[in-house]
Protein backbone atom coordinates (compact mmCIF):
# COMPACT_ATOMS: atom_id res chain seq x y z
CA UNK A 1 0.00 0.00 0.00
CA UNK A 2 1.31 3.43 -0.91
CA UNK A 3 1.24 6.12 1.79
CA UNK A 4 -0.36 9.50 1.20
CA UNK A 5 2.10 11.94 -0.34
CA UNK A 6 1.47 15.51 0.82
CA UNK A 7 2.51 18.60 -1.09
CA UNK A 8 2.23 22.29 -0.22
CA UNK A 9 1.69 25.66 -1.90
CA UNK A 10 -1.81 24.78 -3.12
CA UNK A 11 -4.95 26.88 -3.31
CA UNK A 12 -7.98 24.75 -2.46
CA UNK A 13 -11.49 26.18 -2.63
CA UNK A 14 -14.47 24.43 -1.03
CA UNK A 15 -17.52 24.18 -3.32
CA UNK A 16 -20.88 23.46 -1.69
CA UNK A 17 -23.53 21.75 -3.80
CA UNK A 18 -24.05 22.04 -7.53
CA UNK A 19 -24.91 25.72 -7.23
CA UNK A 20 -21.21 26.45 -6.68
CA UNK A 21 -19.68 23.44 -8.42
CA UNK A 22 -21.29 23.42 -11.86
CA UNK A 23 -20.71 27.13 -12.71
CA UNK A 24 -17.04 26.73 -11.72
CA UNK A 25 -16.75 23.62 -13.89
CA UNK A 26 -18.35 25.30 -16.92
CA UNK A 27 -16.13 28.37 -16.49
CA UNK A 28 -13.06 26.12 -16.51
CA UNK A 29 -14.26 24.27 -19.63
CA UNK A 30 -14.94 27.53 -21.46
CA UNK A 31 -11.44 28.82 -20.70
CA UNK A 32 -9.64 25.55 -21.55
CA UNK A 33 -7.05 25.72 -24.34
CA UNK A 34 -5.34 22.30 -24.27
CA UNK A 35 -7.07 19.36 -22.61
CA UNK A 36 -9.87 18.28 -20.28
CA UNK A 37 -10.17 15.01 -18.38
CA UNK A 38 -13.48 14.30 -16.66
CA UNK A 39 -14.40 11.21 -14.63
CA UNK A 40 -17.89 10.79 -13.18
CA UNK A 41 -19.96 7.89 -11.89
CA UNK A 42 -23.23 9.40 -13.16
CA UNK A 43 -23.69 11.60 -16.22
CA UNK A 44 -27.43 12.21 -16.15
CA UNK A 45 -29.82 13.32 -18.87
CA UNK A 46 -31.17 16.54 -17.36
CA UNK A 47 -30.89 20.29 -17.86
CA UNK A 48 -27.80 20.69 -15.65
CA UNK A 49 -25.99 17.75 -17.22
CA UNK A 50 -26.80 19.15 -20.68
CA UNK A 51 -25.08 22.42 -19.72
CA UNK A 52 -21.96 20.46 -18.78
CA UNK A 53 -22.18 18.39 -21.97
CA UNK A 54 -22.56 21.52 -24.11
CA UNK A 55 -19.51 23.12 -22.46
CA UNK A 56 -17.44 20.00 -23.16
CA UNK A 57 -18.56 19.99 -26.78
CA UNK A 58 -17.74 23.69 -27.15
CA UNK A 59 -14.23 22.98 -25.88
CA UNK A 60 -13.76 20.09 -28.30
CA UNK A 61 -14.92 22.24 -31.20
CA UNK A 62 -12.23 24.81 -30.26
CA UNK A 63 -9.60 22.10 -30.64
CA UNK A 64 -9.28 21.18 -26.97
CA UNK A 65 -8.62 17.47 -26.31
CA UNK A 66 -11.60 16.33 -24.23
CA UNK A 67 -11.68 12.89 -22.60
CA UNK A 68 -14.73 11.83 -20.55
CA UNK A 69 -14.97 8.62 -18.53
CA UNK A 70 -18.35 7.54 -17.14
CA UNK A 71 -19.40 4.45 -15.24
CA UNK A 72 -21.72 2.07 -17.07
CA UNK A 73 -23.79 1.12 -14.03
CA UNK A 74 -23.98 4.63 -12.58
CA UNK A 75 -24.94 6.32 -15.83
CA UNK A 76 -27.07 3.47 -17.15
CA UNK A 77 -26.79 1.23 -20.20
CA UNK A 78 -29.12 3.14 -22.52
CA UNK A 79 -27.94 6.53 -21.28
CA UNK A 80 -24.27 5.55 -21.71
CA UNK A 81 -24.85 4.51 -25.31
CA UNK A 82 -26.70 7.73 -26.18
CA UNK A 83 -24.03 9.85 -24.49
CA UNK A 84 -21.28 7.97 -26.32
CA UNK A 85 -22.86 8.59 -29.71
CA UNK A 86 -23.35 12.28 -29.03
CA UNK A 87 -19.83 12.78 -27.75
CA UNK A 88 -18.36 10.91 -30.72
CA UNK A 89 -20.39 13.04 -33.10
CA UNK A 90 -18.84 16.22 -31.69
CA UNK A 91 -15.25 15.07 -31.25
CA UNK A 92 -15.32 14.34 -27.51
CA UNK A 93 -13.43 11.24 -26.40
CA UNK A 94 -15.66 9.01 -24.28
CA UNK A 95 -15.02 5.70 -22.56
CA UNK A 96 -17.46 3.65 -20.50
CA UNK A 97 -16.10 1.92 -17.41
CA UNK A 98 -16.83 -1.78 -17.01
CA UNK A 99 -19.86 -2.23 -19.29
CA UNK A 100 -21.86 -5.37 -18.56
CA UNK A 101 -19.45 -6.13 -15.65
CA UNK A 102 -16.84 -7.49 -18.07
CA UNK A 103 -14.08 -6.40 -15.63
CA UNK A 104 -15.75 -7.85 -12.55
CA UNK A 105 -18.09 -6.04 -10.17
CA UNK A 106 -15.95 -3.03 -9.20
CA UNK A 107 -17.24 0.40 -10.26
CA UNK A 108 -15.55 3.70 -11.15
CA UNK A 109 -17.07 5.89 -8.43
CA UNK A 110 -14.61 8.80 -8.76
CA UNK A 111 -15.68 12.36 -9.56
CA UNK A 112 -12.55 14.07 -10.84
CA UNK A 113 -11.77 16.70 -13.47
CA UNK A 114 -8.48 18.26 -14.62
CA UNK A 115 -8.36 21.21 -17.02
CA UNK A 116 -5.16 22.22 -18.85
CA UNK A 117 -3.10 20.66 -16.04
CA UNK A 118 -3.54 23.86 -14.04
CA UNK A 119 -6.81 23.35 -12.17
CA UNK A 120 -8.59 20.29 -10.86
CA UNK A 121 -11.97 19.49 -9.35
CA UNK A 122 -12.62 16.55 -7.04
CA UNK A 123 -15.42 15.57 -4.69
CA UNK A 124 -18.71 13.77 -4.38
CA UNK A 125 -20.81 15.51 -7.03
CA UNK A 126 -21.96 13.57 -10.06
CA UNK A 127 -23.08 15.31 -13.23
CA UNK A 128 -26.73 15.47 -12.19
CA UNK A 129 -29.02 18.30 -11.15
CA UNK A 130 -29.12 19.11 -7.42
CA UNK A 131 -32.92 18.86 -7.35
CA UNK A 132 -33.17 15.43 -9.01
CA UNK A 133 -32.74 12.03 -7.41
CA UNK A 134 -29.52 10.55 -8.81
CA UNK A 135 -31.22 7.19 -9.34
CA UNK A 136 -34.21 8.62 -11.22
CA UNK A 137 -34.15 12.13 -12.68
CA UNK A 138 -37.95 12.15 -12.67
CA UNK A 139 -37.99 12.18 -8.85
CA UNK A 140 -37.66 15.68 -7.38
CA UNK A 141 -35.77 16.28 -4.13
CA UNK A 142 -37.31 18.50 -1.42
CA UNK A 143 -34.14 20.62 -1.25
CA UNK A 144 -30.82 20.73 -3.11
CA UNK A 145 -28.64 17.65 -2.62
CA UNK A 146 -26.12 18.19 0.21
CA UNK A 147 -22.70 17.60 -1.33
CA UNK A 148 -19.19 19.03 -1.72
CA UNK A 149 -16.27 19.30 -4.09
CA UNK A 150 -13.00 21.21 -4.16
CA UNK A 151 -11.29 23.30 -6.81
CA UNK A 152 -7.52 22.85 -6.67
CA UNK A 153 -4.71 24.89 -8.17
CA UNK A 154 -1.04 24.41 -7.37
CA UNK A 155 1.39 21.47 -7.33
CA UNK A 156 -1.25 18.90 -6.31
CA UNK A 157 -2.89 19.27 -9.74
CA UNK A 158 0.06 17.42 -11.31
CA UNK A 159 -0.61 14.41 -9.08
CA UNK A 160 -4.32 14.43 -9.94
CA UNK A 161 -3.59 14.84 -13.65
CA UNK A 162 -1.19 11.90 -13.56
CA UNK A 163 -3.83 9.64 -12.04
CA UNK A 164 -6.62 10.51 -14.49
CA UNK A 165 -4.36 10.47 -17.56
CA UNK A 166 -2.96 7.04 -16.69
CA UNK A 167 -6.42 5.76 -15.84
CA UNK A 168 -7.70 6.90 -19.25
CA UNK A 169 -4.74 5.27 -21.00
CA UNK A 170 -5.11 1.98 -19.13
CA UNK A 171 -8.73 1.69 -20.24
CA UNK A 172 -7.70 2.08 -23.87
CA UNK A 173 -5.97 -0.36 -26.22
CA UNK A 174 -2.64 -0.82 -24.45
CA UNK A 175 -0.37 -3.81 -24.92
CA UNK A 176 0.40 -5.95 -21.88
CA UNK A 177 4.02 -4.71 -21.97
CA UNK A 178 2.84 -1.10 -21.80
CA UNK A 179 0.36 -1.94 -19.03
CA UNK A 180 3.10 -3.60 -16.97
CA UNK A 181 5.46 -0.64 -17.48
CA UNK A 182 2.68 1.74 -16.40
CA UNK A 183 1.91 -0.35 -13.34
CA UNK A 184 5.59 -0.37 -12.25
CA UNK A 185 5.79 3.39 -12.67
CA UNK A 186 2.64 3.89 -10.63
CA UNK A 187 4.13 1.91 -7.75
CA UNK A 188 6.74 4.61 -7.24
CA UNK A 189 5.84 7.34 -4.76
CA UNK A 190 5.47 10.75 -6.29
CA UNK A 191 7.78 13.29 -4.60
CA UNK A 192 6.34 15.11 -1.60
CA UNK A 193 6.94 18.74 -0.75
CA UNK A 194 4.99 19.55 2.39
CA UNK A 195 5.50 23.31 2.50
CA UNK A 196 2.99 25.81 3.79
CA UNK A 197 0.41 26.92 2.93
CA UNK A 198 -2.42 24.56 1.94
CA UNK A 199 -0.71 21.22 2.36
CA UNK A 200 -2.80 18.51 0.71
CA UNK A 201 -2.61 14.96 -0.58
CA UNK A 202 -4.50 12.89 -3.13
CA UNK A 203 -5.89 9.68 -1.63
CA UNK A 204 -6.91 7.04 -4.16
CA UNK A 205 -8.51 3.62 -3.74
CA UNK A 206 -8.34 0.90 -6.34
CA UNK A 207 -7.86 -2.85 -6.50
CA UNK A 208 -4.15 -2.78 -7.36
CA UNK A 209 -1.64 -0.62 -5.52
CA UNK A 210 -3.61 0.96 -2.68
CA UNK A 211 -6.64 -1.02 -1.65
CA UNK A 212 -6.90 0.44 1.87
CA UNK A 213 -5.43 3.93 1.50
CA UNK A 214 -8.63 5.87 2.17
CA UNK A 215 -9.62 3.81 5.21
CA UNK A 216 -6.05 4.05 6.56
CA UNK A 217 -6.13 7.84 6.18
CA UNK A 218 -9.31 7.98 8.28
CA UNK A 219 -7.88 5.61 10.90
CA UNK A 220 -4.63 7.56 11.27
CA UNK A 221 -6.50 10.84 11.68
CA UNK A 222 -8.90 9.34 14.24
CA UNK A 223 -6.01 7.69 16.08
CA UNK A 224 -4.29 11.04 16.65
CA UNK A 225 -7.45 13.10 17.25
CA UNK A 226 -7.44 15.09 20.50
CA UNK A 227 -10.52 17.31 20.49
CA UNK A 228 -13.15 16.67 17.84
CA UNK A 229 -14.03 14.56 14.81
CA UNK A 230 -16.94 15.40 12.49
CA UNK A 231 -17.76 12.89 9.76
CA UNK A 232 -20.59 13.20 7.23
CA UNK A 233 -21.48 10.27 5.01
CA UNK A 234 -24.58 9.03 3.20
CA UNK A 235 -24.03 5.26 3.20
CA UNK A 236 -22.57 4.16 6.53
CA UNK A 237 -21.53 0.53 6.82
CA UNK A 238 -17.81 0.49 7.69
CA UNK A 239 -15.74 -2.52 8.63
CA UNK A 240 -14.74 -3.36 12.18
CA UNK A 241 -11.50 -1.34 12.11
CA UNK A 242 -13.16 1.94 11.28
CA UNK A 243 -15.99 1.35 13.76
CA UNK A 244 -13.41 0.61 16.44
CA UNK A 245 -11.46 3.73 15.47
CA UNK A 246 -14.55 5.90 15.98
CA UNK A 247 -15.42 4.23 19.29
CA UNK A 248 -11.86 4.40 20.66
CA UNK A 249 -11.58 8.10 19.82
CA UNK A 250 -14.85 8.79 21.67
CA UNK A 251 -13.69 6.79 24.70
CA UNK A 252 -10.51 8.92 24.81
CA UNK A 253 -12.68 11.98 25.22
CA UNK A 254 -12.72 13.13 21.59
CA UNK A 255 -16.04 14.72 20.61
CA UNK A 256 -16.99 12.36 17.75
CA UNK A 257 -20.09 13.19 15.67
CA UNK A 258 -21.46 11.26 12.72
CA UNK A 259 -23.84 13.04 10.34
CA UNK A 260 -25.50 10.30 8.29
CA UNK A 261 -27.77 10.55 5.29
CA UNK A 262 -31.04 8.67 5.76
CA UNK A 263 -33.97 7.99 3.45
CA UNK A 264 -32.32 7.28 0.11
CA UNK A 265 -32.01 3.48 0.35
CA UNK A 266 -34.11 1.68 2.93
CA UNK A 267 -31.81 -1.34 3.25
CA UNK A 268 -28.76 0.90 3.69
CA UNK A 269 -30.56 2.81 6.47
CA UNK A 270 -31.29 -0.42 8.33
CA UNK A 271 -27.68 -1.59 8.02
CA UNK A 272 -26.41 1.75 9.34
CA UNK A 273 -28.76 1.59 12.32
CA UNK A 274 -27.41 -1.83 13.26
CA UNK A 275 -24.24 -0.01 14.41
CA UNK A 276 -25.96 2.75 16.42
CA UNK A 277 -26.22 0.93 19.75
CA UNK A 278 -22.52 0.09 19.98
CA UNK A 279 -21.34 3.51 18.79
CA UNK A 280 -23.70 5.45 21.04
CA UNK A 281 -22.61 3.34 24.01
CA UNK A 282 -19.00 4.31 23.27
CA UNK A 283 -19.96 8.00 23.29
CA UNK A 284 -20.20 8.67 19.56
CA UNK A 285 -22.88 11.21 18.68
CA UNK A 286 -25.08 10.26 15.73
CA UNK A 287 -27.27 12.68 13.76
CA UNK A 288 -29.57 11.63 10.93
CA UNK A 289 -29.99 14.09 8.06
CA UNK A 290 -33.44 13.79 6.52
CA UNK A 291 -33.95 17.25 4.97
CA UNK A 292 -32.85 16.07 1.51
CA UNK A 293 -30.39 13.62 0.00
CA UNK A 294 -27.11 13.92 1.92
CA UNK A 295 -24.47 12.83 -0.59
CA UNK A 296 -21.35 14.53 0.80
CA UNK A 297 -18.40 12.42 1.93
CA UNK A 298 -16.49 14.83 4.14
CA UNK A 299 -14.76 14.96 7.53
CA UNK A 300 -12.96 17.44 9.79
CA UNK A 301 -10.72 16.33 12.65
CA UNK A 302 -9.26 18.75 15.22
CA UNK A 303 -9.73 21.67 12.77
CA UNK A 304 -6.42 20.70 11.14
CA UNK A 305 -7.24 17.58 9.08
CA UNK A 306 -10.09 17.44 6.60
CA UNK A 307 -11.13 15.40 3.60
CA UNK A 308 -13.51 15.81 0.67
CA UNK A 309 -14.10 13.11 -1.90
CA UNK A 310 -16.17 10.33 -3.38
CA UNK A 311 -15.61 7.56 -0.82
CA UNK A 312 -18.50 6.51 1.39
CA UNK A 313 -17.86 4.78 4.71
CA UNK A 314 -19.18 1.45 3.48
CA UNK A 315 -17.76 -1.75 2.10
CA UNK A 316 -18.31 -0.86 -1.55
CA UNK A 317 -16.36 2.41 -1.37
CA UNK A 318 -13.68 1.29 1.09
CA UNK A 319 -13.00 -2.14 -0.39
CA UNK A 320 -14.41 -2.44 -3.90
CA UNK A 321 -14.99 0.73 -5.94
CA UNK A 322 -12.44 3.09 -7.44
CA UNK A 323 -12.53 6.25 -5.31
CA UNK A 324 -10.71 9.57 -4.91
CA UNK A 325 -10.43 11.90 -1.92
CA UNK A 326 -8.34 14.95 -1.13
CA UNK A 327 -6.91 15.28 2.38
CA UNK A 328 -6.19 18.89 3.36
CA UNK A 329 -3.97 19.94 6.28
CA UNK A 330 -5.05 23.54 6.65
CA UNK A 331 -6.87 25.24 9.52
CA UNK A 332 -8.78 27.81 7.48
CA UNK A 333 -10.09 25.19 5.06
CA UNK A 334 -11.04 22.86 7.92
CA UNK A 335 -12.96 25.61 9.69
CA UNK A 336 -14.93 26.45 6.54
CA UNK A 337 -15.87 22.81 6.10
CA UNK A 338 -16.71 22.50 9.80
CA UNK A 339 -19.23 25.34 9.48
CA UNK A 340 -21.00 23.49 6.68
CA UNK A 341 -21.08 20.19 8.59
CA UNK A 342 -22.33 21.90 11.75
CA UNK A 343 -25.16 23.46 9.74
CA UNK A 344 -26.04 19.98 8.49
CA UNK A 345 -26.02 18.72 12.08
CA UNK A 346 -28.31 21.58 13.11
CA UNK A 347 -30.73 20.53 10.35
CA UNK A 348 -30.61 16.88 11.42
CA UNK A 349 -32.23 14.67 14.06
CA UNK A 350 -30.08 13.59 17.02
CA UNK A 351 -30.19 9.90 17.93
CA UNK A 352 -30.30 9.29 21.70
CA UNK A 353 -28.77 6.45 23.70
CA UNK A 354 -31.96 5.69 25.61
CA UNK A 355 -33.85 4.80 22.44
CA UNK A 356 -31.21 2.33 21.28
CA UNK A 357 -30.33 1.02 24.74
CA UNK A 358 -33.91 -0.15 25.11
CA UNK A 359 -34.55 -1.09 21.51
CA UNK A 360 -37.24 -3.78 21.15
CA UNK A 361 -36.01 -7.30 20.52
CA UNK A 362 -37.70 -7.57 17.12
CA UNK A 363 -35.92 -4.42 15.87
CA UNK A 364 -32.60 -5.63 17.22
CA UNK A 365 -33.03 -8.95 15.42
CA UNK A 366 -34.09 -7.16 12.23
CA UNK A 367 -31.03 -4.87 12.32
CA UNK A 368 -28.64 -7.73 13.00
CA UNK A 369 -30.16 -9.87 10.27
CA UNK A 370 -29.84 -7.01 7.76
CA UNK A 371 -26.21 -6.51 8.73
CA UNK A 372 -25.61 -10.27 8.47
CA UNK A 373 -26.88 -10.21 4.88
CA UNK A 374 -24.82 -7.12 4.05
CA UNK A 375 -21.63 -8.44 5.67
CA UNK A 376 -21.76 -11.78 3.89
CA UNK A 377 -22.63 -10.12 0.59
CA UNK A 378 -19.52 -7.94 1.01
CA UNK A 379 -17.39 -10.95 1.96
CA UNK A 380 -18.34 -12.67 -1.27
CA UNK A 381 -17.68 -9.58 -3.40
CA UNK A 382 -14.44 -8.52 -1.67
CA UNK A 383 -12.96 -11.96 -0.98
CA UNK A 384 -13.39 -11.70 2.77
CA UNK A 385 -11.76 -8.28 3.21
CA UNK A 386 -14.80 -6.16 4.16
CA UNK A 387 -14.05 -6.27 7.90
CA UNK A 388 -10.28 -5.86 7.78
Amino acid sequence: MRSVSFIGNNDIQLLHCGGEYFPALIKAFDSATQEIYLETYIFADDATANLIKDALIRAAQRGVIVNVLTDWLGTGNKESALLHREFQKHGVGHRIFNPLFIRGIARMHRKVCVVDRVEAFLGGLNIVDDMHDDGDVHIALPAPRWDFAVRVTGPLVANIHWEVAVHWARLGSLSWRTRWATFKELRQNMPSDAREPMIAGLVMRDNLRHRRTIQTAYLKALGTARHSALLANPYFAPGRRLRNGLAQAARRGVDVTLLLGIGHYRFQDVVARSFYRGLLKAGVKIVEYRKTHLHGKVAVIDDTWSTVGSSNCDGFSLFLNQEANVVVLDTDFAQKLRVQIEQGIADGVVMNWEEYANIPLYKRVFYRFSYFIYKNMMRVMTWGKSNE
